[in-house]
């Protein structure tokens, strides 16, 4: 089994981050409360290459936090225990600053 994914062109390797299922104070959260749908990126593609040939650089970095939409990228199991998402960089919604 592989142990690193390089994405190809303009792909992202995005790991889910997992909502904490308890507040600070707490209490436990409902399944239907409203949280943003988010990921860390752990791998950037070289990026696509327009009609003249050039390459057009990924706008990501490694590190960054994205919002992702609800459905939508292709999993990917890398180790026994981690879990991916592999999303085109037009499919990513935003970049979360904090």
């Amino acid at each position: 089994m592989a142990k690193r994914l390089i994405p190809s062109l303009n792909r992202v390797l995005v790991e889910k981050l997992v909502q904490p299922k308890k507040s600070a104070g707490g209490i436990l959260l409902p399944e239907t409360s409203k949280q943003l749908n988010s990921g860390k990126v752990v791998a950037v593609g070289p990026g696509e290459r327009d009609r003249d040939g050039k390459l057009i650089p990924v706008a990501l970095k490694e590190g960054d936090t994205v919002l992702l939409p609800e459905y939508g990228g292709t999993e990917v199991k890398l180790a026994a225990d981690k879990e991916y998402l592999l999303f085109r960089e037009h499919d990513i919604l935003g970049t979360l600053v904090d």
